[in-house]
C-alpha cells in the first residue's frame, strides 16, 4: 500500500480525514490562501473538479499563512472566501508547507516530488497530482492555472 493512504489531516470543520478514502481516485493537493493573487485559481480548480469528480478527481486545498501573510484568518473568514468562489472540495485546516512545522502531507509530497529549487515550496497555490495508486507524478508552479492542467489530468483519471 502506498504510504500516501495512510497520511490524515484535519477538515476546515474539525474532522479527521483519513487518506484510505483516496484510493483509486486522482488526486489533486494544493496549497493556498484566501488574499493571494493566485486566490481566483479557486474558480478553475472548482471548474476542474465539476468536470471531473465523476470520472475519480478528487481536489484537497490546505490553507497556508507562510507568504506573506496572506491567509491570516481562522477557519470562519476562510469558509466565507471559499463560499464566494463556490468552492465544493474539500478544505483543511490551515498548516504550515515548510518549515519546522510542515504538515506530514506536505512533507510526502515535497519526499516525492522536489521542486527545482530543492526541498520546499515557493508559493501559495503549488499543485500536487496524485495518481489512483497514491503515487505523486507531477507538481505544478503556482503560476501554472488549474486550466492548464487539465490534459494531464485526463490523461491520468
Amino acid at each position: 500500500m502506498s504510504e500516501f493512504y495512510n497520511l490524515k489531516a484535519k477538515t476546515l470543520q474539525g474532522k479527521d480525514f483519513s487518506f484510505e478514502s483516496l484510493k483509486g481516485k486522482t488526486v489533486i493537493i494544493v496549497n493556498t490562501a484566501s488574499k493571494c493573487g493566485f486566490t481566483p485559481q479557486y474558480d478553475g480548480l472548482e471548474k476542474l473538479y465539476q468536470k471531473y469528480k465523476n470520472e475519480g478527481l478528487e481536489i484537497l486545498g490546505f490553507p497556508c499563512n507562510q507568504f506573506l501573510k496572506q491567509e491570516p484568518g481562522d477557519s470562519k473568514s476562510i469558509d466565507g472566501c471559499l463560499i464566494n468562489y463556490g468552492v465544493s472540495f474539500p478544505i483543511f485546516e490551515k498548516i504550515d508547507v515548510n518549515g519546522s512545522k510542515t504538515h506530514p502531507v506536505f512533507k510526502f509530497l515535497k519526499r516525492k516530488l522536489p521542486g527545482i529549487f530543492g526541498n520546499f515550496i515557493k508559493w501559495n497555490f503549488t499543485k500536487f497530482v496524485i495518481d489512483k495508486n497514491g503515487k505523486p507524478l507531477k507538481r505544478f508552479a503556482p503560476i501554472t492555472k488549474p486550466e492548464e492542467m487539465e490534459t494531464f489530468i485526463k490523461s491520468v483519471l
